[in-house]
């Protein structure tokens, strides 16, 4: 007997919302794949740094998007890695400098519909989380589960600023919280698959929830669904 396709789970929400640490870790309780779709505009804004093309040059970004030698791995212990052909770049998709650029690229059509291509080949086969800024609008309109994680400006800029401070970054609120807002007008103004929630998505608001409840409260979502597909 065939065994039944495990779930596509597509869990979107603005930058700060937590939607990286929440999917990862969601991942792990239920044994899924966690794939970060911005860990794909992240490895092509690292290219462009490294080969020194501006985030304007349309051409080239495009290019680099289409021989994008990006895959992830998965531990035993459930850490997820970053791969460039053979070069681990988790840490280096992390850098503030890479993330800014990346916000910029991603903004460019040509570059989304490319990658939206090499996210959906990831999820073929079911069996993952994977999360972005619309993943359950554009790259999986037909997911199983479909969240949207949401959290005001003052909170998720909050957020960000604890971690830089505690990391020993010079930090100031107000820049992150200007640039917070930046971003999701951005993201929200975009032409292409600009960011919002799917009208049959699960609203899941973080403000004031501790990480441990909101990867708690998608994890019930995910055994909700799968016990009612037995």
């Amino acid at each position: 007997m065939a065994m039944p396709r495990q779930p596509i789970i597509a869990l979107d929400g603005p930058a700060g919302s937590g939607k990286s640490t929440v999917a990862r870790l969601a991942a792990q309780r239920v044994g899924l794949q966690f794939i970060s779709s911005g860990a794909m505009y992240r490895a092509v804004a690292l290219l462009a740094l490294r080969a020194g093309v501006a985030a304007t040059d349309r051409s080239a970004l495009i290019a680099l998007t289409d021989d994008l030698p990006l895959r992830f791995t998965t531990a035993a212990d459930g850490d997820v890695r970053a791969w460039l052909g053979d070069e681990d770049v988790t840490e280096a998709l992390r850098q503030p400098g890479v993330a800014q650029i990346a916000s910029i690229i991603a903004v460019i059509p040509e570059v989304r519909a490319r990658l939206v291509r090499k996210q959906q080949e990831y999820g073929s086969r079911g069996g993952i989380i994977m999360e972005g800024r619309d993943i359950q609008t554009v790259v999986f309109p037909h997911a199983d589960i479909k969240i949207f994680l949401t959290a005001g400006a003052e909170e998720r800029a909050r957020r960000r600023w604890k971690e830089e401070c505690a990391r020993g970054e010079l930090c100031s609120y107000a820049e992150i919280l200007a640039d917070v807002q930046a971003r999701d007008q951005r993201d929200a103004e975009r032409e292409a698959s600009p960011l919002r929630a799917a009208p049959d998505a699960v609203l899941v608001d973080t403000d004031g929830r501790t990480v441990a409840q909101v990867v708690d409260a998608v994890v019930q979502l995910i055994r909700d669904h799968c016990q009612s597909e037995k």
